[in-house]
């Protein structure tokens, strides 16, 4: 059983550097446009590309230029892709005509499971287009996951070597392989573009109108009467967690893991890449036992998730699929304290402004930063200058022990969640 790639979101760089000390193998971001990402803010620039580049070494980067392209849009995304071209290592696209620019310059690239593709003979189709990896359509079932991968190995046909990537964790989106229409009808934001606003996500009220008519033959109806769909969330599917299944999903021959979530913070991150490295370690080490599984998803729970559910890997689709809350069911929840103002490199003391939440000796905190990435720790004794004091009040600052973090990074504080209280 082969080592699965864990390929990781980034968002930006406290993502990246959280994705890269949780245990990645491979990332993959955005760079503003042209990616299903688009519009949430959360991509990085052409500037960066060197500094990615650098940091993540031998960690793979792939970078999503999967948003359909018009007419007029060629020449920009081929400078896009001649500008990145050294810095990664592959692209992820969707658009015939950007497979033609990446086979014009000779770039790898991956199948987005934007295309949809779902059986062998399109794999085998895009591979003899030059396709090094297809990430296969959400739709697929693990046994047909298992199918597809037996009958595209070199050794059952004329085809090189091709991978077959999955999403194994996060949100799944109610439209086939995510290509929907209703943000572009409704608010005239395409999600094909990338720029979704999830109207799937709301709550939905049902009006009658225009039902009945009076003795003169005019319509009738009550313009204020309407009933809220229950569950609300009709159109919202739970999130994916595959920690159940890992050893299935290895068996099933997927090279890559695809973790979700380049719009969800660091700490998402950092937990989710945890617990799949853990997870696929385990596999491997003949360690993967049903109390492991229990620890790693109560993990993920921590972190932001709606309801947690298998996705189509053995099954349609079907109304246990959906689910009931639309807020993050997240057992865990972050309190912007405040920011790093100054770190003792020889003494190990960071010194933090705080700006609203107050910290007590015990308090579980996290410090956020681009470099510094996420780092977890309990907080000890408080000081400011010769006193000890109690609590770290709202104004104040204090220094404590901590991990090497810089200027500017932000601290949360982290607590339990409780629900229906």
């Amino acid at each position: 059983m082969k080592r699965p790639e864990i390929l990781a979101p980034a968002g930006d760089f406290t993502c990246l550097q959280a994705a890269l000390d949780a245990g990645a193998d491979a990332v993959y971001f955005g760079l503003g446009t042209f990616n299903m990402r688009a519009r949430s803010g959360v991509n990085f620039r052409l500037e960066d590309l060197p500094e990615i580049a650098r940091r993540c070494g031998n960690v793979k980067r792939y970078l999503a230029l999967n948003a359909i392209m018009f007419e007029n849009e060629a020449d920009e995304v081929e400078r896009t892709l001649l500008a990145a071209k050294p810095y990664v290592n592959a692209f992820i696209v969707s658009d015939w005509g950007v497979i033609g620019l990446c086979r014009k310059h000779g770039v790898e690239f991956h199948i987005s499971t934007q295309m949809s593709t779902s059986n062998s003979a399109a794999v085998r189709f895009l591979a003899e287009q030059g396709a090094s990896r297809v990430v296969l359509a959400r739709e697929c079932t693990l046994a047909e996951v298992k199918q597809i991968h037996s009958a595209v190995q070199p050794s059952t046909s004329n085809l090189q070597p091709i991978e077959l990537e999955c999403f194994v964790h996060g949100a799944q989106c109610v439209a086939e392989s995510g290509r929907c229409f209703m943000s572009h009808d409704v608010y005239g934001k395409s999600a094909c573009r990338g720029e979704c606003k999830q109207p799937c996500r709301r709550r939905f009220l049902v009006k009658a109108v225009d039902l009945y008519e009076d003795d003169e033959g005019k319509p009738v109806h009550e313009s204020d009467t309407a009933f809220l769909v229950e569950p609300h969330t009709v159109l919202s599917a739970k999130d994916l967690c595959s920690l159940g299944f890992v050893d299935k999903l290895m068996d099933a021959g997927i090279a890559s893991f695809k973790i979700e979530g380049r719009a969800r913070n660091a700490n998402y991150v950092k937990t989710t890449v945890e617990c799949y490295r853990r997870a696929v370690d385990a596999v491997l080490a003949g360690e993967y036992t049903p109390a492991l599984v229990a620890e790693l998803t109560e993990k993920v729970k921590t972190v932001f998730h709606r309801e947690l559910a298998e996705g189509l890997y053995f099954g349609r689709p079907g109304a246990h699929q959906f689910t009931d809350s639309e807020d993050s069911l997240a057992t865990t929840v972050k309190r912007h304290v405040g920011i790093v103002i100054d770190y003792f490199l020889k003494a190990g003391i960071a010194q933090v402004k705080i700006q609203d939440h107050p910290i007590r000796p015990g308090d579980a905190l996290q410090i956020h930063g681009p470099t510094t990435g996420v780092l977890e720790l309990t907080l000890g004794c408080l000081r400011r200058d010769e006193e000890t004091p109690e609590v770290g009040e709202k104004g104040t600052w204090v220094t404590f022990k901590a991990p090497r973090c810089r200027v500017g990074d932000k601290v949360f504080f982290v607590e339990e969640r409780t629900f229906g209280s």
